[in-house]
């Protein structure tokens, strides 16, 4: 069986290459850069077409990046949220990644593709932000080529050392095959464990929108926290009342101004409310007790129908 994927790499393996990183790209979990390494070391014994693979790859990744794009540009958070609810990256919630681009500038689209988390988001983010089409696909491209270089460039320079494997491959046939589907299978649930016990690590009590709004009419004074990234807050500047708003990623610079003898309510736009249990917990940390994440987030509030400013 493995014998009849190598021909099948040499026959069509620029198709497969193409549809790989098409697929990989759209996020789905597909194996692009082993292709591309395979694919690269086959190019460096002339049994692939080296510029076909690389033009393709980069094409695939276009498509899919530009598909995002115009997604993000239509639907905006609802996207975003989205990705953010089915990523296997238990760390790739919306605010969280968004900091990121925010930190680094729509320049960072030209090593997204490096990073997990943000190589999704990026692309769907800027055209939720409005980014000029024409400086998101110049970027796009320049990553793209980086990207599929790093992977192709990879398999011709340790040519050798996988032609070895191969061999060995080969000669084990379909033990090979098998063994590569259960490390496929095993990273698979390995993400999906990491994400599991990422949100493990984050239950604890939450408050409802209803007793939230007690408090704030009981005039208990709770500080509420919108810990949503500068970019949600500019896809959607409306915010709980006196909310304060400290993008996650500033938390630990504020935590001295923050009163420890009142309630702190922590609201986000994730799913899971994944990033208000996140700065709950490290306030926490911190040595505050009445702390807590806000249930369903600012959706919550706005579906209750409670007032709202900007």
């Amino acid at each position: 069986m493995s014998s009849n994927f190598f021909l099948l790499m040499q026959h069509h393996g620029v198709l497969i290459v193409f549809v790989a990183v098409l697929l990989n790209q759209l996020s789905l979990p597909v194996p692009a850069i082993p292709l591309l390494i395979l694919a690269g070391a086959l190019a460096a014994d002339s049994k692939l077409y080296a510029p076909g693979i690389f033009t393709l790859a980069i094409l695939a990744c276009l498509i899919a990046d530009t598909a995002w794009y115009w997604v993000g540009r239509r639907y905006g958070l609802r996207v975003l949220k989205t990705l953010c609810r089915i990523s296997l990256e238990p760390d790739s919630c919306v605010s969280q990644t968004q900091s990121r681009f925010e930190r680094w500038g729509v320049n960072s689209l030209i090593i997204a593709k490096f990073i997990p988390g943000l190589s999704v988001i990026a692309p769907p983010l800027a055209g939720a932000l409005g980014v000029n089409w024409l400086r998101f696909l110049w970027l796009s491209t320049v990553s793209a080529v980086l990207w599929v270089a790093a992977g192709v460039g990879a398999g011709m320079a340790f040519k050798t050392q996988i032609e070895r494997i191969l061999k060995y491959l080969e000669k084990i046939g379909g033990m090979a095959v098998m063994g590569l589907m259960c490390l496929l299978a095993g990273y698979l649930l390995y993400k999906w464990w990491q994400r599991q016990r990422f949100y493990r690590q984050l239950r604890m009590a939450r408050i409802t929108v209803n007793d939230l709004y007690a408090l704030m009419e009981a005039r208990t004074e709770p500080v509420v926290l919108d810990v949503r990234s500068l970019s949600v807050r500019k896809l959607d500047p409306q915010r709980i009342p006196t909310a304060i708003h400290i993008p996650i990623d500033q938390i630990t610079h504020h935590v001295k101004d923050l009163a420890r003898d009142r309630d702190i309510i922590v609201y986000c736009a994730c799913p899971n409310e994944a990033s208000a249990a996140y700065v709950a917990k490290q306030l926490m940390n911190e040595g505050f007790a009445r702390v807590r994440p806000l249930l369903g987030g600012l959706d919550a509030w706005i579906a209750a129908g409670y007032p709202l400013e900007l």
